[in-house]
């Protein structure tokens, strides 16, 4: 049997989201969120930035897609194009649970520390 070994790193004490202005059109990005306040759950979603202010009116506006309808070619048509494609939209200022891969994995790995910490109760109990 083959064992691999993932050499031990330094986390910040704090998530390290990705800044508006490092967002790259056609990148791909992973949402990092939590079910439960103690952030002990985490959820993940892999997307790929379309760009901001696609919509008339927007200010600071970026977007996002799922990476699988983007894999597929499914394309941002405007709003209410989410039946084969899961579109996000928000205010550049409110992206702190986007990250790079490796600051995901980071955020993920602090999420670790935090259970390895904690009891955790059931997992019914934390997403009910």
């Amino acid at each position: 049997m083959m064992t691999l070994r993932f050499d031990g790193r330094d986390l910040s004490t704090y998530a390290e989201p990705i800044r508006p202005h490092e967002l790259h059109v056609g990148a791909v990005y992973f949402f990092v969120d939590y079910v439960d306040p103690e952030m002990l759950v985490p959820t993940m979603a892999t997307v790929v930035c379309l760009g901001e202010n696609l919509e008339p009116g927007d200010t600071d506006v970026v977007y996002f897609q799922d990476i699988d309808s983007y894999n597929r070619g499914v394309t941002y048509q405007g709003p209410g194009d989410g039946d084969y494609a899961l579109f996000h939209s928000g205010s550049k200022d409110e992206i702190n649970h986007v990250f790079s891969f490796d600051h995901a994995i980071d955020e993920l790995l602090r999420c670790a520390l935090r259970r390895n910490h904690t009891q955790m109760p059931p997992i019914a109990t934390l997403v009910s």
